[in-house]
């Protein structure tokens, strides 16, 4: 299995000190979290994309062009790119600029979008939501594809036998789809034949194995090979010596954070009973020892059978310092007890086809 990480740059107020982190020091924080996850061996880290205030990146490809100056090794990602609101063209041009640039190490996960700001920023109507996202994803692989481009839709001008250039080191340069809470989503990603991954925020991860189950489905019958379906999941987690120091750390960032999403969506409160109920091994949240972390890692992999994990953990107010820890002993604890336990089960797919 891939182990990795995924965050969304967070800035936040320290919620023992009261300071506010600036968005030039997140970003410098964010590429030193790169550079580590590189050097302790893991293999992807993803950047996501939103429009906020409250986080730091909403230009993934230009802070992973960043990372890929100051790494060698680990495949660099968008986690995700808000494809419903982009125009194909330049996400292709900018992720195939990162694949130069990293020597074929970048990769793209496109999604919907978990939050709406990018719509009225750039002119799209919320009414189109799904329309957009399937013709945008439609043209990114044609443009993927070929270097000659001929297209037409609904909601962009044609291209009439125009090249899209640079062209990428990898052929074909690396697409996922990003799911929810939508099993279309996930039968659509099988249909195309593409790898999906899933965000398991809350609850307990076995509830999306009918997601899993609808994407295979679809993609035998649209002809396509299990051995080309590969599945990630994306879930909170968190790292540290002991179980406790673990739920301590992460406890407050993250509840205050979940709160605060949660208020804007009529999400009823987080509390620390609810959050240890996550921490379970039927949880959705990785978070406790290393082996904690493995046992939970290795529970989803017998629901899910995935290949690839990547863990949220610099979630709010979260210390630089801490998450610089976590990280460490997730790349040299965590990731290689998870790898030689499904070492036999990874050979079923090609995570990056």
């Amino acid at each position: 299995m891939e182990l990795g990480l995924a965050t969304f740059g967070d800035i936040a107020t320290d919620l023992t000190t009261g300071r506010s982190i600036s968005p030039s020091e997140r970003m410098r924080n964010l590429l030193e979290e790169i550079e580590l996850a590189d050097q302790v061996g893991l293999d992807v880290f993803g950047v996501g994309e939103h429009h906020r205030p409250d986080y730091a990146v909403s230009a993934p490809a230009v802070v992973l062009a960043a990372a890929a100056a100051r790494t060698k090794n680990i495949r660099l990602t968008s986690a995700v790119t808000v494809l419903s609101s982009d125009d194909p063209v330049r996400v292709f041009q900018q992720f195939a600029t990162l694949d130069l640039i990293s020597n074929g190490r970048a990769e793209i996960i496109v999604g919907r979008g978990s939050f709406i700001e990018s719509f009225p920023l750039f002119g799209f109507s919320l009414d189109k939501y799904d329309e957009l996202f399937s013709e945008h994803l439609d043209l990114l692989l044609e443009i993927r594809r070929a270097e000659i481009v001929r297209w037409s839709g609904k909601h962009r001008a044609p291209i009439e036998n125009l090249g899209v250039y640079p062209r990428p080191v990898q052929n074909p340069l690396p697409v996922w789809i990003g799911v929810g809470g939508t099993p279309q989503s996930a039968a659509r990603a099988g249909r195309l034949g593409l790898p999906m991954t899933i965000a398991i925020i809350g609850g307990m991860p076995e509830r999306f194995n009918s997601f899993v189950e609808k994407y295979r489905l679809a993609g035998e019958r649209a002809g396509h090979r299990l051995s080309e379906l590969p599945v990630g999941i994306n879930s909170h987690a968190y790292v540290a010596e002991n179980s406790q120091t673990a739920a301590d750390e992460f406890f407050g960032p993250y509840s205050a954070m979940m709160n605060k999403i949660g208020r804007e969506r009529g999400w009823t409160g987080m509390s620390r009973s609810d959050f240890e109920a996550l921490r379970s091994v039927r949880g959705a949240l990785a978070v406790g020892s290393p082996q904690q972390v493995v046992e939970k890692i290795l529970y989803q992999h017998e629901i899910f059978k995935h290949q690839r994990f990547l863990g949220q953990m610099s979630v709010g107010s979260m210390p630089h310092r801490q998450v610089l820890r976590a990280i460490e002993l997730f790349g040299t604890e965590v990731a290689p007890a998870v790898r030689r336990a499904t070492a036999d089960s990874g050979k079923q797919a090609v995570v990056t086809a």
